[in-house]
């Protein structure tokens, strides 16, 4: 297979962590360096992966010559930044969603991608969940034409912790973070960009800063609508619940999970290798490093979402 691919991972969280899971899986592939904001704890990650390298800024890391592609898991105000600067470094970069959390920055990644020719990639996992792959082969087949996607992103977040139940450094947002999965898909999914996009947004938080209910409405060229409902207020079943009605068929999909209109489950097993949407994403990210090619999920597809997103901020801040 020739020589491994060396990664740096930058944000040892939750989502770090998934990451530093999968890429135990991808054969050819070890991570050597990893950044964290808390240096104690990120030698404790460390320590956990076998991973002999930690650093508490990205600089230190991009300067190894020996880093060949950096996957970028920290707070989202610092995405833009910190790709711009992986590619300035040379370096092949990953960078979870989202991409930005302004269009400008965002369309400063994509140019600085294409002049660079290095792989750039976005993590919509979305598109590498098998259930909605599922679904996209079924599109691709000619067999299933959306007619409307109803989809609701419900969490409780009157807290700013993480995942892990550990107090979050910075503010998560649901129109640049977690609707950005939901146009990205239906545009994705439609084959189709938005043409039509409205928003409203519940009180803000007095604490927080954001609102923490919202309601989007999209319509694409070819006529397929998108309803998506999301709130931090939801004390309940959390998560995202994708439903695409379409001309034969329902299918409702969460995560890696898939059924019919009827809650009939559909076997989603054999879609691809595996059932992990990320593993499968960063199985993107590798393959199209050492093929020297555009992946799926890149910078330049994903930047139409966020196109969107600035709409609707601009439409909300009106």
């Amino acid at each position: 297979m020739g020589k491994p691919l060396n990664i740096a991972l930058a944000g040892a969280g939750a989502f770090g962590q998934k990451h530093l899971d999968a890429l135990k899986l991808i054969d050819g592939v070890q991570v050597i360096s990893v950044i964290g904001r808390e240096l104690d704890k990120t030698r404790e990650v460390a320590a956990k992966y076998g991973i002999g390298h930690v650093a508490t800024g990205l600089d230190e890391s991009l300067a190894r010559s020996d880093v060949d592609a950096v996957i970028l898991c920290t707070p989202t105000q610092m995405h833009a930044a910190q790709a711009l600067a992986c590619l300035k470094a040379g370096k092949h970069v990953q960078v979870e969603i989202p991409l930005c959390d302004k269009l400008s920055d965002g369309q400063a990644v994509v140019a600085l991608q294409q002049k660079t020719g290095l792989v750039a990639m976005c993590g919509h996992t979305r598109r590498f969940n098998p259930s909605h792959q599922y679904v996209h082969k079924k599109i691709a087949a000619g067999e299933f034409n959306i007619q409307q996607m109803d989809v609701q992103t419900y969490f409780f977040r009157r807290t700013n912790m993480n995942a892990l139940g550990q107090p979050r450094s910075w503010t998560d947002h649901l129109l640049w973070h977690h609707a950005a999965h939901t146009v990205d898909l239906f545009q994705y999914q439609t084959g189709s960009r938005v043409v039509k996009a409205n928003a409203v947004q519940g009180p803000i938080h007095p604490a927080l800063g954001i609102a923490m209910d919202m309601s989007i409405q999209l319509q694409a060229e070819n006529g397929a609508i998108c309803t998506l409902s999301l709130s931090f207020n939801n004390d309940g079943p959390l998560g995202t619940f994708f439903r695409y009605i379409g001309d034969s068929a329902t299918y409702i999909a969460r995560y890696d999970d898939l059924v019919n209109g009827k809650d009939e489950k559909i076997d989603v097993s054999k879609v691809d290798v595996s059932m992990n949407g990320i593993e499968l994403q960063d199985r993107e990210f590798v393959a199209a490093i050492r093929e020297g090619r555009e992946p799926n999920a890149s910078v330049r597809q994903v930047l139409p979402c966020y196109e969107v997103l600035d709409r609707l901020e601009k439409q909300l801040q009106g």
